[in-house]
């Protein structure tokens, strides 16, 4: 799961955003319209970020209906917040851009 994590925050352009959908969803579970108007952002931007996580194993949701799906951390994530926690505070603001 770290090297995911890695690869997903630290390794990738999309990885500050990803990073702040994953803590957004460990305080509380929602569907991607909340995500979009709670970060800010376009709506397409959270859908492709969460089919990434969804992917990577890194987010479940309960309901196979595409609309109002409320999406959650998986529990490996979940047990594996102290890696994520520690990505984030080494690099931050910085996660994805290229040096």
């Amino acid at each position: 799961m770290k090297n995911i994590l890695w690869y997903l925050l630290a390794g990738s352009r999309g990885g500050p955003t990803r990073a702040k959908i994953l803590y957004e969803l460990h305080e509380k579970p929602r569907n991607a319209n909340q995500l979009a108007t709670d970060l800010k952002l376009d709506y397409k931007t959270i859908q492709h970020h969460l089919r990434t996580l969804l992917k990577h194993q890194l987010l479940t949701t309960l309901n196979q209906n595409n609309y109002g799906q409320v999406y959650f951390i998986t529990p490996e994530l979940e047990s594996s917040w102290p890696d994520f926690t520690l990505i984030w505070a080494q690099f931050g603001s910085n996660l994805g851009k290229v040096k």
